[in-house]
Order: C-alpha cells, then structure tokens, then sequence
C-alpha cells in the first residue's frame, strides 16, 4: 500500500482501470481492481498540498499560481514550471511558463532557469536601441520567437564550438574528444554543455507587457494554453490559445514530410524518425545535428550510454537534419477585462479528458473567481474530482508501483 505524505489512520476502498483519470493507466496495469485510502475532505486537503507543493507570487501587481504534481511515491517527475518578472527600461513584465521534459531532467532544468534570462536579455538590448519598439506586438512576437531559437542553437553550438564545428570532429580522435568533454576533474563546464544536448523538454512560456493590455504565448510541443475570460453574465470564454505540435497533429506530420521529401521514415508511427513524440522542442540534438554528432559526442560522455541501439534505431534514419523544429508557435493576444491565463503541461490536458478540459475550467472559474485560495490547486481538484472525495482519493492513493497518472506542471495566472 502506497503511504501517505500525511501519516493517518485510513478506510481501504477498489478502484478499477476506469476509475483513474487520464491514458497512463489502463486494464493492462492489472490485476484490477487495486486498493486504495478513501481520504476525508481535511485529508484530500492536506495531502494535495503536500504532493504538488503549490505556490503562489506577486507577479507585476497580479497573482500567479503554480505546483507540480506526480502521486506516485516511485517517480521524479521531469515537469516544470517557472515564474519570474523582467524588468526592462525601468517596467516590469511578466514571464511565465510550463516544461515538460523527456529522458532526464538535465535539459528541463536548464531550460527553464536559463531561457527566462535569454529573454529578458532580447528586451533589454531592444529597448536600449529603440525603446519605441516594445509597444509593436509583431515586433516583440518575433523578438520572443528569437531568443527562443537563439537559446535552443546555443546548446548543441556550445559544445561544436569545442571542436570548430560540426566538420571539425574529423581532426579529433574518439580519445581526444573524450578528454575535451569529460572535464569533470577540471570543474566539468565541457561535461555539462556536453550533457544538455542528451536530453529535452517541450516548452510553452507566456509574456505579458508592463501594462496588461497584451499577451505573447510561444509553443513548442504539446503543452496547453488556455484564455480564460469573464463574460458578465453569460459566464465565462474558455479559449484554448496552442495547438499540439506532435503525432496527433496531421499539419505537423505533413510539415516534417515536407522538409524531408523522400525520406518515408522521417515519421514512423506519428513519431520523429520512429522515437520521439513532440515534434517541436528544445534540445534533443540527435534530432537536429547529424549523426556523428551523437556517436562522437553523446556515445564518449563517461559516464555515458549503456546501450547505444535504441539511438541506432533513429540515428540510421537521419539523412537530412534537423527533423525537430526550434520555431516556437507565437499567438498574440490583446487583453481586456477580467481573464486568467492557464498555463499547462500534458498531464492536466490528460486529467481532463473525460469531463472535458472546457467544462472542467468553466466550473473552477465560477467557482473560484472571489476565492482567496490557490487557484492552481483548485483547478488541479477540479479536474482529480472536485468535492468527489472518493474520485480524488483513488487518484493520490492508488496501491501501485509505477505511475498512474502523468506528470501535471500547472501555472494559473490573474491578467
């Protein structure tokens, strides 16, 4: 039985496959049905806080709510999210955003202390050579799409910089390149650059300007976005401002094609080259370099890769890089009134799939509109179950080895 975070007496109940939201779990997870603590309302309480340690920060005079959530006791999870104010000229704007890692969390971690800096940096050298400039929405979309792509090329460039570039491997051994990138008796700065490009995360970060009158999103991946706003009396707009950029998405796929014509296994069962699922991220090199950057690279880090055929796998069918795009997706957006932006990884999107990601966000929004508490985690309820105690209970105490439920990264933010 999976503990609890607050130790406590507890009544036993069965859940079945069905009973647990989202697609990580199925009938296959068996044997069903499995136990789990059926959990008071003071208990449901205590024990989502203490599992998505939700936040909350003064954000250029407005609130933002955040928490990352994963019940499983057995599993790190590889989301973030971030929230920092820029100040540029003297203003104040904000930066938010959500991070959905793959394979390890080197990258995602990177990104998501980093790329806010990248950003600031790209306002701060616009505004020194023409403060004007800041108030032209299609300046500052293309300005964010940037310092984006700017950052995601610095780390594969970092490490090619070593070496002269990616022709320049040809003049070193697989020797000598291992005495370059494995300095950790040095300090280990080649290791670490070398280290970022093994990895990768999806991105979506959202900016706002000094004065709330716009909003800037860029995606990358299958994290979600949704405008939230205040309709007077007639309830509440709920708009999904991203489009998934992966499998699922036939213009994605055809994009991929295109760029690589002639090349039938550029995606392999709504995959790039057979292995990766989102189809724009940051770093994921293997993906966007060609071959001998892993195998001269990647495969003599130390400690290094156990077993190289899984990236064989790919790696053979990369003929024409890159195959991953860095060009976020920007949508602008004027604001107005009472709105609240959501931000998201796949996780909550996956939560709301039964009920409904619009009916779920329109009942937490009425409901929590003059609420004065978290207004992440009161979505995060929401979607588990609401006032439902049995159906929140089986999601945070499931008797189960590996992760039920995908890794839930949650900013909600007042506009």
């Amino acid at each position: 039985m999976v503990a609890l975070v607050q130790q406590r007496t507890f009544k036993l109940d069965w859940a079945y496959a069905d009973d647990i939201p989202g697609s990580r779990c199925g009938p296959e997870d068996g044997p069903w049905p499995r136990p789990y603590q059926v959990l008071s309302d003071g208990e449901v309480v205590k024990e989502l806080q203490a599992l998505a340690k939700p936040q909350s920060v003064e954000l250029a005079g407005r609130r933002a709510d955040s928490l990352n959530f994963q019940p499983s006791p057995s599993t790190r999870t590889q989301d973030r999210y971030v929230i920092k104010s820029l100040t540029v000229g003297g203003r104040e704007w904000s930066l938010t955003g959500v991070f959905d890692g793959h394979l390890g969390d080197v990258t995602v971690e990177h990104v998501c202390y980093h790329l806010p800096i990248i950003v600031a940096e790209f306002l701060e050298d616009a505004y020194a050579d023409s403060p004007t400039r800041l108030a032209d929405p299609s300046f500052i979309a293309q300005l964010f799409s940037r310092s984006i792509i700017a950052f995601d090329n610095a780390i594969a460039g970092d490490v090619l910089d070593l070496f002269g570039g990616i022709e320049g491997l040809a003049n070193y051994s697989d020797a000598d390149i291992r005495r370059v990138i494995n300095d950790q008796h040095t300090g280990g700065a080649n290791f670490r650059k070398a280290r970022l490009n093994m990895y990768g995360t999806t991105a979506l970060v959202a900016l706002v300007d000094p004065d709330h009158s716009n909003l800037w999103v860029a995606n990358l991946g299958d994290c979600q976005a949704t405008l939230v706003t205040a309709m007077g009396n007639n309830g509440w707009d709920v708009r999904v401002l991203t489009t998934e950029h992966n499998g699922y998405n036939a213009e994605e796929i055809e994009r991929v094609r295109r760029q690589h014509p002639n090349e039938p296994e550029c995606v392999v069962d709504g995959r790039v080259l057979g292995a990766l699922a989102p189809f724009r991220c940051l770093g994921d090199t293997p993906f966007k370099q060609p071959p001998e950057f892993t195998r001269r690279i990647l495969y003599n880090l130390s400690p290094g890769l156990p077993d190289v055929s899984p990236w064989e796998e790919f790696l053979v069918r990369n003929r024409t890089p890159p195959y991953i795009s860095t060009e976020p997706e920007i949508v602008h957006t004027r604001l107005q009134g009472e709105q609240y932006l959501i931000l998201c990884s796949d996780g909550f999107v996956d939560l709301c799939g039964g009920e409904g990601h619009g009916r779920i966000v329109t009942d937490w929004a009425t409901k929590w509109r003059h609420h004065d508490g978290n207004m992440a985690l009161g979505l995060l309820r929401r979607a588990l179950g609401g006032e439902d105690n049995f159906r929140v209970s089986k999601v945070l105490t499931l008797d189960m080895e590996s992760a039920w439920i995908d890794d839930t990264a949650l900013v909600v933010q007042r506009l």
